[in-house]
């Protein structure tokens, strides 16, 4: 039979009564064992990469603080240390996150959370296997600390070439050498291209990595081991100042070019039901010019470049375009290179660079042979569609409108009376093989046309930084003309000139000076990648069999 207690006569003595156990307080801990040694704990690790990967924003436009790209290598790489493959993979990836949804935020400004949340979680798949590579070798790394810096350098330029390629043709935004157009550092682009750059930039951040774990361990003699990486550290992000970039600098006669930036009506999806406006906006800026130039307040360009999309309507069909553009061109009496949309005999339609001369009309025609996936076509249509439905019927609308542009074959070269310029278009910029072929192919000036009425400042600025990099790699003179900003001219060290405001219409014009010379950058174009990449592959072999060896030897 139970005993009740119903009152406090019936309740036994309070000294009696077992004092109550506070709970343990538990404490965090910054460093925790592991098979492999001490390493940060999961909350530091998690914390420290995603400090990290918001740091390496910082390094990019609109901020440019370029100094942070190396810090921020270097606190992944903390965090990532002495972990397993799946830590490390996972690691990277809330690394990845922390680092693409601010800086690709521009694309969801008007199509919504969910492109911009795939979007930058695809892009985050990329460090999170960076993490796990690198947390492979950390067995490696103890072993050899010396290797630790250009480890982790190959390992970022291994990484960024599978982002550049794959999935659907890959998506370069947020290499690290796009980063540094302001930085001494960006001369490595002049002898190595964006993958030298990207390397020296993770290089530098892999000796402060290991400047940082002498501090914590006082491995090798501390603070002066320390001491030693940080100027190590220092002279590799100072080194490329040394190249002589100059010897490849353009000379001769100067080319005068206007770039018209027309504005739309308004920013966002609509612009495409906005396409007379905006044609109307290019043809006027263009008129005003040419009564400029006939009053003797401006100089005669030797040509004109108007942005991608300054005609959504179809130029070589529709009539009224047709004629609206050939008035403009004979007004100015020179050349335009403008942005349109054409629809070809098989129904497909083209992103087209089109060379409109005063007395001829359309002469030349480059299609963008890299049209962007989901954005300009759809890969797999029918099963994306059916994904997009499942999750916001609104997504699986936005695909079903996508005008599916059909790629070109032709390398992006435009010869506009006596100078061949460069064809890139929009994103193309983004990617080394389209730059290159077109500068092989004999263009004399990097010339990008873009709109950017669907994104906002901070997009546009982080393009115009690629043009100055490819300015740089290549010793050319370039520009880049936007519907609505930013515009600007570029010299081959970097320079931008007139920069536009965003959301604003502008004339730009300046003299730039065509180049027929070749860097190192050009000439190489893919073994520098490819070197550094097989690198990181041997390095990455040689860490799995000493992990193997290692435990073989413990049982």
């Amino acid at each position: 039979m139970s005993t009740v207690i119903d009152d406090e006569r019936d309740a036994p003595p309070a000294g009696d009564a077992p004092a109550p156990r506070r709970p343990a307080r538990r404490r965090f801990a910054l460093l925790v064992a592991s098979p492999l040694g001490r390493r940060l704990s999961l909350p530091a690790a998690l914390v420290l990469a995603a400090a990290s990967g918001l740091l390496a924003v910082l390094a990019f436009p609109p901020y440019g603080a370029w100094p942070l790209a190396a810090v921020s290598v270097a606190g992944l790489g903390a965090a990532v240390h002495r972990r397993r493959l799946r830590g490390g993979l996972g690691i990277g990836f809330v690394y990845g996150m922390a680092f693409f949804l601010p800086l690709l935020a521009w694309s969801s400004t008007q199509v919504g959370q969910w492109p911009w949340l795939f979007l930058s979680a695809l892009e985050a798949l990329g460090t999170g296997i960076l993490g796990a590579g690198l947390a492979v070798c950390s067995r490696l790394i103890d072993r050899r600390p010396w290797i630790w810096a250009p480890l982790t350098g190959v390992a970022w330029v291994a990484q960024e070439a599978l982002r550049s390629r794959q999935p659907f043709g890959g998506f370069p935004w947020g290499r690290l050498g796009f980063s540094q157009a302001d930085a001494p550092a960006a001369g490595a682009a002049w002898l190595g291209g964006v993958p030298l750059l990207s390397f020296v930039v993770a290089l530098s951040g892999g000796f402060l990595l290991a400047a940082g774990c002498a501090l914590a361990t006082r491995r090798l003699g501390g603070l002066r081991t320390a001491a030693a990486f940080v100027a190590a550290a220092a002279v590799a992000s100072v080194a490329p100042l040394a190249l002589p970039t100059g010897s490849t600098a353009p000379a001769g006669e100067t080319v005068n070019i206007a770039v018209v930036q027309g504005n739309v009506p308004r920013l966002g999806l609509g612009f495409n039901e906005q396409r007379r406006a905006v044609l109307d906006n290019h043809v006027q800026a263009t008129l005003d010019l040419a009564d400029a130039v006939n009053e003797g307040r401006a100089e005669r360009p030797d040509f004109v470049v108007w942005p991608e999309n300054a005609s959504d309507i179809d130029p070589i069909e529709n009539e009224d375009a047709y004629d609206l553009i050939s008035g403009a061109a004979a007004a100015i009496g020179a050349p335009i290179v403008l942005g349109g949309i054409v629809h070809n005999d098989d129904g497909t339609v083209s992103n087209m660079s089109i060379v409109w001369d005063p007395e001829d009309g359309p002469v030349h025609m480059y299609s963008k042979r890299h049209p962007v996936p989901f954005a300009e076509y759809v890969p797999y249509k029918d099963f994306f569609s059916t994904v997009a439905g499942w999750i916001d019927p609104r997504m699986s609308e936005g695909l079903d409108s996508v005008a599916g542009f059909e790629a070109g074959d032709g390398v992006g070269l435009i010869p506009v009376g006596d100078t061949d310029i460069s064809g890139l278009i929009c994103f193309e910029i983004a990617f080394d093989a389209e730059t290159r072929d077109s500068v092989l192919a004999g263009s004399q000036l990097i010339v990008v046309q873009t709109n950017n009425a669907t994104f906002d400042t901070n997009e546009a600025q982080q393009q115009l930084a690629m043009v100055q990099i490819r300015s740089i790699e290549h010793g050319r003179d370039g520009l880049m003309a936007s519907t609505v900003g930013v515009s600007g001219f570029t010299d081959e060290t970097g320079a931008v000139s007139q920069a536009t405001e965003f959301n604003t219409a502008a004339v730009i014009q300046a003299d730039l000076t065509p180049s027929d010379t070749s860097t190192p950058a050009t000439t190489m174009g893919i073994l520098p990648e490819a070197v550094l990449t097989g690198a990181a592959l041997v390095a990455l072999a040689c860490a799995i069999a000493f992990n193997i060896r290692h435990r073989r030897s413990q049982t």
